[in-house]
């Protein structure tokens, strides 16, 4: 019977099964081959923190969230086309999460009475059987049977023969959706050199789910996707960890200093260390740390060596490097801080986002230390965002947070190529002589307010380092009092100062002015921008700005927020950019908050402007 095929427009699919059923891999395979396809995407890993929870529960159900298409793509998408469920547990966390009537892929071995009852579910309340899935498509698949069978006879053991199951599924996927087989087979030859006979199997198996769909009835509707109208240039799929360590490559590069990165391992910055341990050919010295104190200290060392230096953390990491940052800030040497932000507190959701970390990192320190904070909106975002961070960081000598969060950093997009000429100039110069008078004052300042930045063991240019308050200009010790305040008050006014050398808040899009703005930073942009799109096209014409700069705010900013009645601050928080606009600007903001480890949808968000609309 020959296969019907349908040109779709967009597609969101969520595969999602055991930790140990490589749904991530899976995911990131289908990622990866579209993105060569031309799709515009948007990608949402979720899995558990524990490295392996036990296996068929719900607690250990992993998933991996795909929207690609051939028009613009913001946001990992709301509710999911398509639902791949490898055992009971991963559809009973995911089936709220499937649109009414979509289509379900599942393996039926997965449904067996030790999965069910893993899953907390009756053996007579079956949801294959028990007509609960009716108004969804549902394909069964004994994807575990099949795979074996294929495997018979290839000298791996079973738990091997179960461990390429995911294949089967990827194969059957890349079939429906008429995409090639050839990416993911020179993935598995690069992964599996030296293991021939889990390569063999492997493609085998990505061959047999190819077949099982082209062969059998099971399905009798294929899928065309097309590319997107995306602006020429190269593009890679990158995820926001990995852009962020490329951005502290290129300032690096561009700045003609050597990088110097001190990190201790946490989820979920970690990644950022293993990108950026890949780069020595840049001259990049990565440090993995005894603790977060000392990697932080190392970072400072080298910043006063003449690095461009970075550390990264998530939020408990960063409460460890508070005294060390506050540190910096009495220096005044160039430093950028990673905070990619997870469900708190204290241990909190380790592998879950969160937005909460924004008060720590204005605000988080002892004594007034005020230190900038920048902010990425999306995983390719976050290159730009850490470049800007270390031009700042370098340009105004000061410690520089970026924020990121657990969303941006795994979550993967399309990234266009930047050039290195459209990149912005970061110019350092390192002081080689004495002061006008042959006096070497290291706290004297330029337009900026900035410090001069001398290398240690230049000749005549020694001076005093350490975090007891400072002298003006000459940087001696001084317990006087109006030192002090004349010192806290210059160190802010270096860093407010910056408001005048960033660029203007814009609107993303909307009136200039009206009755709704919707205000937003980090992670919730597509969300956002979405919801702004969808409300629009229902007659609601909101505005929508997004904050890249959050410490100095924009000097524009307050212009923007009184031009519209009201204005709506979605956040993965209680409230935190809400109580700075509302403290700065005098204005009666209303907060959307969303805290529950995962990001916003973009329906929630259109819900709420068609609310405060009406």
């Amino acid at each position: 019977m020959s296969k019907q095929t349908e040109i779709l427009e967009r597609v969101i699919i969520k595969f999602a099964g055991d930790s140990g059923d490589g749904m991530q891999l899976t995911g990131t395979q289908f990622t990866n081959t579209a993105a060569l396809l031309g799709n515009d995407l948007s990608t949402f890993p979720d899995f558990p923190a524990e490295i392996r929870a036990p296996q068929g529960t719900l607690a250990g159900v992993s998933g991996f969230q795909l929207h690609f298409g051939s028009v613009n793509i913001y946001s990992p998408g709301d509710a999911c086309d398509v639902l791949v469920a490898m055992n009971a547990a991963a559809l009973k966390v995911n089936l709220s999460q499937l649109k009414k009537g979509g289509l379900i892929i599942v393996n039926t071995e997965g449904f067996d009475a030790k999965n069910l009852r893993l899953a907390n579910i009756p053996e007579d309340k079956n949801p294959l059987n028990d007509g609960s899935l009716d108004n969804y498509q549902v394909i069964k698949i004994d994807v575990t049977k099949l795979t074996r069978a294929a495997l018979e006879g290839s000298g791996l053991g079973i738990k091997e023969i179960d461990r390429s199951k995911n294949m089967f599924v990827l194969g059957y996927l890349y079939w429906m959706y008429n995409r090639p087989l050839e990416n993911s087979i020179k993935f598995l030859e690069e992964k599996f050199s030296k293991k021939k006979d889990i390569l063999d199997a492997n493609i085998k198996i990505l061959k047999a789910g190819y077949a099982y769909g082209d062969t059998t009835e099971t399905s009798l509707r294929r899928y065309i996707v097309n590319p997107a109208p995306m602006p020429p240039g190269t593009y890679r799929n990158i995820m926001g960890n990995q852009a962020a360590a490329i951005g502290l490559i290129a300032a690096a590069e561009k700045s003609g200093l050597p990088l110097f990165y001190g990190s201790y391992p946490i989820t979920p910055a970690s990644d950022i260390l293993h990108e950026l341990a890949r780069h020595k050919n840049f001259g990049v010295r990565s440090f993995q740390a005894e603790d977060e104190i000392a990697a932080i200290s190392t970072a400072i060392g080298a910043s006063f060596g003449g690095h461009l230096a970075a550390t990264a953390s998530s939020g408990p990491g960063i409460a460890l490097k508070g005294e060390a940052i506050g540190l910096a800030v009495m220096y005044e040497i160039p430093l950028v801080i990673i905070n990619v932000q997870r469900g708190g507190p204290s241990t909190g959701l380790p592998t879950k986002t969160e937005q909460a970390d924004l008060l720590q990192a204005v605000n988080g320190r002892n004594g007034e230390a005020p230190v900038p904070v920048v902010a990425a909106n999306s995983p390719a975002d976050a290159f730009e965002a850490t470049y800007e961070a270390c031009r700042l960081a370098l340009e105004f000598m000061t410690p520089v947070f970026l924020l990121s969060d657990g969303y941006i950093a795994n979550g993967a997009e399309p990234w266009k190529f930047p050039q290195a000429d459209d990149l912005k100039a970061i110019k350092v110069e390192f002081l080689k002589e004495k002061n006008a008078g042959g006096k070497f004052l290291p706290y004297k300042r330029n337009e900026k307010l900035s410090r001069p930045w001398a290398i240690p063991g230049t000749k005549g240019l020694e001076h005093r380092i350490g975090g007891i308050e400072k002298q003006h200009e000459t940087g001696n010790i001084s317990y006087e009092p109006e030192n002090h305040e004349f010192m806290v008050r210059l160190r802010n006014d270096k860093v407010e100062g910056i408001a005048n050398y960033i660029p203007e808040q814009k609107l993303d899009s909307g009136p200039d002015k009206g009755k709704l703005l919707i205000l937003g930073w980090g992670s919730t942009y597509g969300a956002i921008k979405t919801a702004c799109i969808h409300a629009r096209s229902e007659g609601f014409d909101a505005a929508h700005a997004h904050l890249r700069y959050v410490k100095p705010f924009p000097k524009n900013l307050g212009e923007i927020l009184y031009n519209y009645e009201k204005v709506l601050i979605p956040e993965m928080n209680m409230g935190q950019l809400l109580m700075l606009i509302r403290s700065k600007y005098m204005i009666p903001a209303i907060g959307l908050n969303k805290i529950k480890g995962l990001p916003f949808t973009a329906g929630e968000i259109k819900d709420k402007i068609i609310e405060l609309m009406k």
